[in-house]
């Protein structure tokens, strides 16, 4: 790294998949900007010392993978609304102030969903799985998207209806329906279905049954390359649209880009990229 460059990261654990330090590497190379990107595996009880460790090695920010997000916010000195909102961040700004939080996992999410997967959200059902980190960064920009009815289902009841209940003024500003549910209570079908939990990542079971897909329906999981390909293989056999998190994981770190850098990049262009050469 020569003695210019700004340092960013991605923290986590597991974190050796992350196509991030590539992403972000294409991004400064597309926009001139002088940085270096690393992957930093840290210890499941390690990510305060982490990112302070971090910070003293000089590093202007970093993003945040599972199974840190909600301690991010928590570490943060200041949050952005989607920060407060979700009770989870994705990405941190180190300034001489303090730690900023914000969380672009949902803009990530519902750009690569209407633009790069050409599907309108407005109007639709939506079934969203988990109710940890990484479904509370999306669950906002969701319903600011226009759908017309969530379901949240989870296997611990009380954690979905928890993060039901942190979202319910703006659904109802939405005027979209929000539900907790666990998924052996889920009857209805939807247009879109997001898997946000750690399922595939773990090489677990698929973690809703087959009936919640409609004909057609946009099977999500945020997961993506080896890691979704149970459930993107369970989505195509049972006549529903796989899509994996790729798009996601460029519009997001696109967003995190700009904060940082004051630039936004080509993320279509490098996504184009990135699936040319899977």
């Amino acid at each position: 790294m020569s003695s210019s460059a700004d340092l960013y990261c991605v923290m986590g654990n597991p974190v050796a998949h992350s196509r991030s330090p590539a992403i972000h590497a294409r991004f400064a190379e597309l926009t001139g900007e002088h940085l270096v990107y690393e992957r930093c595996l840290l210890p499941i009880d390690g990510f305060a010392q982490g990112v302070r460790e971090f910070i003293a090695r000089g590093g202007r920010g970093c993003n945040v993978t599972v199974p840190f997000k909600i301690e991010a916010a928590a570490l943060a000195t200041h949050r952005s609304e989607r920060v407060r909102l979700a009770g989870a961040a994705n990405t941190l700004v180190f300034a001489p102030g303090g730690i900023h939080a914000d969380n672009t996992d949902g803009l990530g999410l519902v750009a690569d969903i209407t633009r790069n997967a050409g599907l309108p959200l407005a109007g639709r059902d939506v079934l969203l799985v988990g109710a940890g980190g990484a479904a509370a960064g999306v669950l906002g920009p969701l319903l600011q998207a226009g759908v017309r009815h969530i379901t949240v289902a989870n296997r611990t009841l009380a954690r979905a209806e928890a993060l039901v209940q942190a979202h319910a003024d703006l659904a109802l500003l939405q005027k979209t329906e929000l539900l907790a549910l666990t998924p052996q209570a889920l009857e209805a079908d939807f247009d879109l279905i997001i898997n946000a939990t750690a399922s595939s990542l773990a090489g677990d079971a698929v973690p809703v049954p087959a009936h919640v897909l409609r004909p057609g329906s946009l099977a999500y999981d945020m997961m993506y390359g080896p890691a979704a390909q149970g459930f993107l293989n369970w989505a195509r056999q049972h006549g529903a649209v796989p899509r994996d998190g790729l798009g996601m994981l460029v519009e997001q770190a696109a967003e995190a880009f700009a904060l940082w850098r004051g630039v936004r990049p080509p993320s279509a262009q490098v996504l184009a990229e990135l699936q040319a050469t899977a």
